[in-house]
């Protein structure tokens, strides 16, 4: 009787690790679901490299340093706002896999780029152009719709931003924090706001010329040569690059 009583428990014992440990892996894979977001501190490092990355010379700055000097601080701050919206596209097709896509695709991307150097080349014409029209009331009459659209089109036609949104994003990633596209959300959202609060100091600071300018019709002259120089400058490093 005991022969038989004790091949039934090890068959009860092997149920019940079976059911143990079938436990313990639903409540791991639960807790790995509900896991998804980004960990605070590795946001907070993503956010300091974020704002460092702002900070460092690029052609978005100097595209807002140079707009707010010519139109102002608020005028600046609206062309924030649409290299801002720029990022969201950016980050939008990072998570669809679109930026992969142009990045393998060496006619896509030199399409694109080209695009970018043509409109920043557009930019550069108009304002070698302004002083010959008496820029001194005309900058402030571009309205705020045209310079959103312009950051708009600027962010949009550089390929390079979804690109190192592809090499940058990765670092702050890991299965562990979630579905991919909402780690990319997450960290776009985030690296978007930080641009937006860098360049924002940016256009105050630079909308100071602006005023400056206002009493000296001839320095708003120089300012738009000095942007159009920029400018041609940004659009041959974009189409080399």
């Amino acid at each position: 009787m005991a022969e038989q009583v004790v091949p039934c428990q090890c068959r009860v014992y092997e149920l019940l690790d079976r059911v143990v440990l079938g436990g313990d892996t639903v409540k791991a894979y639960l807790a790995s679901r509900s896991r998804k977001m980004i960990p605070p501190d590795v946001m907070a490092t993503f956010v300091v490299a974020a704002g460092l990355l702002a900070l460092a010379p690029g052609p978005d700055n100097v595209f807002v340093l140079m707009q707010s000097a010519v139109n102002g601080p608020r005028s600046g701050i609206v062309v924030v706002l649409g290299l801002c919206t720029g990022l969201v596209v950016h980050s939008t097709a990072v998570a669809l896999g679109l930026a992969a896509l142009i990045k393998a695709s060496p006619m896509a991307f030199a399409a694109l780029k080209f695009v970018g150097a043509a409109y920043l080349l557009f930019l550069a014409y108009k304002a070698f152009r302004a002083h010959a029209s008496g820029l001194t009331s005309g900058a402030q009459k571009i309205r705020h719709g045209a310079l959103y659209w312009r950051g708009v089109v600027m962010n949009v036609t550089n390929p390079k931003v979804a690109i190192f949104f592809l090499a940058f994003f990765p670092q702050f990633m890991s299965p562990d924090y979630g579905p991919v596209a909402l780690q990319v959300a997450q960290l776009g959202l985030a690296f978007m706001v930080m641009a937006f609060v860098i360049f924002s100091i940016i256009a105050v600071a630079a909308g100071g010329l602006s005023r400056w300018m206002v009493r000296t019709p001839k320095a708003e002259v120089w300012i738009n040569r000095v942007a159009g120089a920029v400018f041609v400058g940004l659009a041959a490093k974009l189409a080399a690059g």
